[in-house]
């Protein structure tokens, strides 16, 4: 991914999913494009029509956090999303050193046994691409339908955008598929951000990008996200639909990889506790010659 064009592609399209009225400016007149003009990014900025115009070009290296700051008040960018422009600044800095090649670091087995002892929470570790790195049974159980996926199992992990954007079932196990399309391609816009230099995502995105529509069109909306929790409407060809909740917690495995802990639970009481745990119930007690060992790794 080329840096400058997608400091500008992300400030434009930030800029243009505003109006004068919200910031409160007059309309002023027909406009060409949609969103706010430059200039008046700059005058709620307090900086120069040039300086922002060359900014929204790119030349972000050296610009202070002030007036970075400033910029994310002109244009309202949500915490996530400040925090990629500040990621994209800070990597538009001559570096004093070639980067360190990204590796992925691998799952401790006290962590695995962090995750086997949640029997009644599907519960697993993902990295920023996506895979699943690690996992327990009732997680296995759940998201069968992503590991045995074709678009996943011929690769060494299960890939959860890769499920979405590639496999057309993914459709019916995601009750709200649009929304999960969003959040994965803004997961994946973030960790580009954090980790420019990581081949396996270039060329996960690469990948995407060529076999998926949905995916080009979201990946053109510049949209990130870097928290993941709320709830989920699922259906599983076991147990039926489920409605869930899900946290993501930062795992600090290593210090260049991005990890997180993700745990699906459901509320006390209902009628998806009681569908997962028949699920998890199953997943303890798999039948006979059912290869159940398709862990990742």
């Amino acid at each position: 991914m080329e840096h400058r064009a997608e400091i500008r592609d992300f400030l434009v399209t930030r800029r243009a999913r505003l109006t004068p009225e919200q910031v409160g400016l007059p309309a002023g007149g027909r406009r060409r494009v949609p969103g706010l003009r430059r200039e008046e990014v700059a005058v709620l900025a307090g900086v120069s029509t040039e300086w922002y115009t060359r900014l929204e070009k790119g030349h972000i290296s050296g610009v202070s956090d002030d007036v970075l700051d400033a910029v994310v008040q002109a244009l309202r960018l949500d915490q996530d999303e400040r925090a990629y422009l500040f990621t994209l600044a800070h990597a538009a800095r001559p570096a004093r050193r070639a980067p360190a090649r990204r590796s992925d670091a691998q799952v401790p087995p006290r962590v695995q046994w962090m995750l086997d002892a949640m029997t009644m929470a599907a519960a697993f570790v993902r990295n920023g691409r996506q895979d699943i790195v690690a996992c327990n049974a009732l997680t296995r159980a759940l998201h069968a339908p992503i590991f045995d996926s074709p678009a996943t199992v011929r690769h060494d992990r299960p890939n959860i955008a890769r499920y979405i954007f590639l496999d057309p079932d993914s459709r019916r196990f995601f009750a709200d598929w649009d929304d999960a399309a969003v959040i994965a391609a803004a997961l994946l816009r973030a960790q580009a951000g954090r980790a420019p230099h990581d081949r396996a995502l270039r060329d996960l995105i690469g990948e995407l990008s060529t076999l998926s529509t949905d995916f080009r069109g979201r990946w053109a909306d510049h949209d990130v996200r870097l928290r993941h929790d709320g709830s989920k409407r699922l259906w599983h060809p076991q147990v039926g639909d489920l409605e869930l909740t899900y946290q993501s917690l930062n795992l600090p495995l290593s210090g260049r990889v991005a990890y997180d802990l993700t745990i699906y639970t459901a509320e006390p009481g209902s009628t998806s506790e009681e569908r997962l745990k028949l699920l998890a119930s199953l997943a303890a007690t798999p039948p006979p010659g059912r290869a159940n060992s398709r862990q990742p790794s």
